[in-house]
C-alpha cells in the first residue's frame, strides 16, 4: 500500500484498494474511516459477492462489463474471481464474449485501459510510451485491430483485444499483473461503416501503407525497448499480411512474440501430438489440408513442418505433405497471386475451388479449418478425409462460434465417431451410438499464458518456434487416458493454472538446455516458476 495516498485516493486507485477489506487498523492510519461500512470483509466473502452480482446479469456481454468495471476500481478482487473458476470466466473475459464488446466498443466504453498510440505521434513514441507510470514492464500486447478474431478490420474496437489477453496471462499461469502493458496502436481501419460511427473511439482513416507501418513500428519497437528495457512485444491481431511480416521483422532482433501466428500453431500442434499418440502415428507421416491461407493457417503450417523435421522429415518432403485451400481455391502451382509465405507450399494438383475436390485430390488425414466459413466443412469433405485414414483429425479452428467450419456433432455423426475432434471454441459433449464425447478446445489458452510465465521466469535472448514446439508437447503430456477415451485431446479446464505452470516449466527447460535463458538455472526449476508467480490477496 502506498504510503503516500489517504483516504478516497486510495479507494480510488485499483492497485491499492481494499473496499471492505480495509482493517480497522488501515482505516484509521490512513484516512479512511468514515469511508466505508463498518464490516472488515474477507477476500473470500467480496468474491461471493461478486459472484452473486454476476449471476443477476442477463447475457455474457454484461457480465464482461461488470468485470471489466470492477478491475478498474480493485485489481486484486478482480484476478481473485477469475482465478477462482477460469474455466467459467475466460470465455466472459475473451473469447468468445470479447466478440461482442469489440463489436460494441465505442458505446461500452468506460474509462481507458492501457495505453493508445497513433500513427500521428509518429517521432514521439518513446516521449508518449513514458507516460506509462510503471517502467518495469515486461510485456506488451499491442494490437493495430487489423484483424480481430473472425469480425475482420475494428480498428479502435479491437483496443479489448490486448487488455483481455494480458489479463489471461495472470488469470490462467499467474504471471503478475504489473508488468503487463497493454496498447491499440491505431493506424486506422479499412471499416467504412465504424468511421461513420459518431461513437467510434478511434482515428476515421484508412491505414497507411505497408512500408509506412513498417517504420511507424520500427519506431516503436525502438521506442518501447529504450522505455521498458528486456519487453517482451507480443503482436496481437494484426491484419495477415502485416502480422507475418513483423513478426519475420524483428524475431531476430527483438524479444517478439505473436500468439496468432505462434501461439495457434503451438496449440494445435498439441492437439494434433494427442491425437496421434491416439492413433500411435508420427506427425511426419501425416498428410495435412488447411481451409485457410493466412497468417494463421502458415503460421501453423510452418511449425508442423518444424516439427516433421524433428521426426527425421526433410524440409522438402515435410512442406509436401501440407496443402493449403483459400477463397480462391487450392494453393497449386500454377497460381500467380500467392504471396512467398504462401508459394512454398502450393502444390502440382489439378485446380479446384471445391474444397471436397481438393481433399479427394490431396488425400488428407487431417483437415484444419481457419477460413472464419461456417459450415465449410460439409459430409462430403468430412468423409473425404475419413477415406484416407481409420481416424481423421478434424480441427474446425474460426471462432466465435458461429464461425466454426462444422459443429462436432457433424464430424462424429459423418465419421461414426472416428473423428478426432477440437474446435477453436468450447462445444458441449456429443453423444454418438451411445458413446459421449468431450469435443476438444485448441484454445490458445492452454498454451501463450504458460509460454509468457516460462519468458518472464528466464528472460531469454530471442523466441523460436522450438520454444512453442515444446510448449505444445507440455500441455500434449498432460492428456491422462481417461480423458483421450472421451476424445479429449487438451488438458481439463479445471485446475488451469497448475496445468499452465507444468507447460511453462517444460518451455524453461527447454530455454536453460539450449542456453538461451539470461538468468542462472535453479536446481528446481518448478518451484522456482511457482515462487515467481502471482496471487491475488490483501
Amino acid at each position: 500500500m502506498s504510503e503516500h495516498q489517504r483516504g478516497l485516493a486510495l479507494l480510488q486507485n485499483p492497485i491499492t484498494n481494499k473496499g471492505t477489506g480495509f482493517t480497522a487498523e488501515e482505516r484509521q492510519s490512513h484516512g479512511m474511516e468514515g469511508l466505508l461500512p463498518t464490516t472488515v470483509e474477507t477476500l473470500e466473502a467480496q468474491v461471493e459477492r461478486v459472484l452473486g452480482h454476476l449471476s443477476a446479469k442477463p447475457t455474457d456481454l454484461e457480465q464482461y462489463i461488470y468485470l471489466e468495471e470492477l478491475c478498474d476500481r480493485n485489481r486484486t478482487l478482480f484476478y481473485a474471481v477469475l482465478m477462482s473458476d477460469p474455466a467459467r470466466f475466460v470465455p466472459i473475459v475473451y473469447d468468445p464474449t470479447i466478440a461482442d464488446a469489440c463489436l460494441t466498443y465505442g458505446h461500452i466504453y468506460r474509462r481507458p485501459q492501457g495505453m493508445y498510440l497513433t500513427k500521428e505521434m509518429k517521432g514521439r513514441f518513446a516521449e508518449v510510451l513514458s507516460n506509462w507510470p510503471n517502467r518495469d514492464i515486461r510485456f506488451i500486447c499491442v494490437t493495430s485491430g487489423g484483424r480481430i478474431l473472425g469480425l475482420g478490420d475494428i480498428g479502435a474496437n479491437g483496443a479489448p483485444i490486448p487488455i483481455g489477453k494480458l489479463q489471461l496471462y495472470t488469470a490462467c499461469a499467474a504471471v503478475p499483473p504489473d508488468g503487463l502493458l497493454p496498447i491499440h496502436f491505431d493506424i486506422g481501419t479499412t471499416n467504412a461503416a465504424l468511421r461513420a460511427d459518431p461513437l467510434y473511439t478511434g482515428l476515421r482513416n484508412e491505414p497507411p501503407s505497408p512500408a509506412e507501418i513498417d517504420e511507424l513500428v520500427d519506431e516503436f519497437m525502438e521506442a518501447a525497448n529504450a522505455v521498458f528495457p528486456g519487453v517482451c512485444v507480443h503482436f496481437e491481431d494484426w491484419k495477415g499480411v502485416d502480422a507475418i511480416r513483423l513478426l519475420a521483422r524483428y524475431k531476430d532482433k527483438y524479444l517478439v512474440l505473436n500468439d496468432d501466428i505462434q501461439g495457434t500453431a503451438s496449440v494445435t500442434i498439441a492437439g494434433l501430438i494427442t491425437a496421434l499418440q491416439i492413433k500411435r502415428e508420427k506427425l511426419a507421416d501425416q498428410k495435412i489440408m488447411f481451409a485457410g491461407a493466412g497468417s494463421a493457417a502458415i503460421g501453423i503450417a510452418n511449425m508442423i513442418v518444424e516439427e516433421m523435421k524433428n521426426e527425421g522429415a526433410s524440409d522438402e518432403d515435410a512442406r509436401a505433405r501440407v496443402a493449403l485451400f483459400d477463397v480462391d481455391g487450392l494453393l497449386d502451382a500454377k497460381r500467380g497471386d500467392l504471396s512467398p509465405s504462401q508459394r512454398v507450399y502450393a502444390k502440382d494438383l489439378p485446380p479446384t475451388k471445391d474444397l471436397a475436390e481438393a481433399v479427394k485430390a490431396f488425400k488428407p488425414t487431417t483437415l484444419i479449418g481457419v477460413s472464419t466459413t461456417p459450415g465449410l466443412f460439409t459430409e462430403a469433405v468430412v468423409k473425404g478425409v475419413a477415406a484416407s485414414t481409420d481416424r481423421p483429425i478434424i480441427f474446425p479452428l474460426s471462432n466465435p462460434t458461429d464461425r466454426a467450419e462444422c459443429t462436432p456433432e457433424q464430424a462424429y455423426a459423418w465419421t461414426d465417431g472416428k473423428a478426432l475432434f477440437a474446435a477453436g471454441v468450447q462445444f458441449p459433449d456429443v453423444t454418438v451410438a451411445g458413446k459421449t464425447f468431450h469435443p476438444g478446445q485448441a484454445n490458445n489458452f492452454y498454451v501463450f499464458p504458460a509460454f509468457g510465465l516460462a519468458v518472464y521466469a528466464t528472460k531469454p535472448k530471442r523466441i523460436d518456434d522450438q520454444m512453442w514446439i515444446a510448449a505444445a508437447k507440455g500441455s500434449a503430456d498432460q492428456v491422462d487416458q481417461s480423458a483421450r477415451e472421451k476424445g479429449m485431446l487438451y488438458p481439463p479446464q479445471r485446475g488451469i493454472l497448475e496445468t499452465e505452470i507444468t507447460t511453462a516449466t517444460r518451455v524453461a527447460e527447454h530455454i536453460f538446455d539450449r542456453g538461451l535463458a539470461t538468468v542462472d538455472r535453479p536446481d528446481d526449476i518448478r518451484a522456482w516458476i511457482k515462487g515467481l508467480t502471482y496471487t491475488p490477496r490483501y
